[in-house]
């Protein structure tokens, strides 16, 4: 099974895909953490040479489709926001892939907040983070209406509530067969977990 986890930035990806790998036991996969392998770069220098998003989402669907083509099975990748749908779509009809959109309110997305520097050191800043938070909020809350529509094809949500990172992967992991299954059964419905 490959579990692809998607998701508005700070929601979760990372940390509730580490998690739920290591209960699996599947390898797991960051895609931000591959493109700059892929690429042998940072992800400020990734931005900055395909300054265009249009360039920079089909570079990161192809690195994902990598990903998956390269191991085969057994995997969870958290996947970074990838604003065209065409550039992961066709991941998501594939029998063996279980895909995921990791959901919060704007809150809580806001209090998981971190930032990195151009060498992708990630550093906290809560001062600097409170002091603009209406414009954070604000921002946070544009990505959530916009993947909306990126995302409806994907067919689980999970609705991550401030969880704990545990509480969250031992949720999803208690459903996944389940969702497995519904898949082959009923693909096409979206289904909230």
């Amino acid at each position: 099974m490959i579990i692809l986890i998607f998701g508005v930035s700070n929601v979760g990806k990372t940390a509730i895909g580490k998690k739920l790998s290591e209960k699996l036991n599947y390898a797991f996969f960051d895609l931000d953490h591959e493109i700059k392998v892929f690429f042998h770069t940072t992800l400020e220098d990734f931005m900055r040479e395909n300054p265009w998003p249009h360039e920079r989402f089909i570079k990161k669907g192809s690195v994902l489709k990598k990903i998956i083509l390269d191991n085969k099975d057994n995997m969870v990748i958290a996947v970074s926001p990838i604003y065209e749908a065409r550039n992961f779509n066709s991941l998501l009809d594939k029998e063996q892939v279980i895909a995921v959109e990791l959901q919060d309110t704007e809150e809580h997305i806001f209090e998981r907040l971190i930032f990195s520097d151009e060498n992708d050191n990630i550093y906290q800043d809560d001062e600097y983070k409170n002091a603009h938070k209406d414009y954070y909020i604000r921002d946070i809350h544009r990505d959530i209406v916009y993947v909306r529509r990126i995302y409806k094809k994907i067919q689980w949500k999970y609705f991550v509530d401030n969880k704990s990172i545990d509480q969250a992967a031992e949720e999803l992991l208690e459903l996944l067969p389940e969702k497995f299954r519904e898949k082959k059964e009923n693909y096409g419905q979206e289904v909230r977990i």
